[in-house]
């Protein structure tokens, strides 16, 4: 009888071991920038294979530094992206006034692009009157990836898209 208790405490364990160890591997998170980039390799000068726009969930598969390898939940591409483009926390896409108010009160505006949306630009503007414009005018330049990839190659500045 006490063999099978034994037993049976162990096999509950195990299951619980199993079930931690999935619920880890399946944790999502959050694009928290305007458009994150997926790459072939972890770092900044490698292949871009997908972008991936705010508020995108992807699942965590593994980590190298300060990359996370990621899954998108979008089309199932898996890549890697910085931990700066990415967040544990929830995105509200479409906030109500509550979570406006919330966030242009929290120290997180600090961090701009961060769940930064025009609402709360608009109430943070109002409590600090601080002049976006140039900021405005930087979000609007677009690199196309085809150029990144040809000053990277004239330039010498890697091989193979590694860091």
């Amino acid at each position: 009888m006490m063999q099978r208790t034994v037993n049976t405490a162990l096999s509950v364990l195990a299951l619980l071991a199993v079930a931690a160890t999935m619920a880890l591997a399946a944790q999502l998170m959050s694009v928290q920038v305007r458009t994150g980039q997926l790459r072939d390799k972890p770092g900044f000068l490698s292949r871009v294979v997908a972008e991936l726009p705010y508020g995108d969930k992807v699942e965590f598969k593994g980590e190298n530094g300060d990359w996370r390898q990621v899954k998108a939940s979008r089309d199932g591409k898996t890549g890697w992206m910085h931990v700066s483009a990415l967040t544990e926390q929830e995105i509200i896409l479409n906030p109500t006034d509550k979570d406006v108010e919330a966030a242009a009160n929290s120290d997180e505006l600090a961090l701009a692009g961060k769940g930064f949306n025009k609402q709360v630009e608009e109430q943070y503007k109002k409590e600090t009157r601080l002049d976006y414009s140039q900021v405005d005018k930087m979000e609007k330049i677009v690199v196309p990836q085809q150029y990144v990839q040809e000053f990277i190659q004239v330039g010498r500045l890697a091989k193979g898209g590694e860091q």
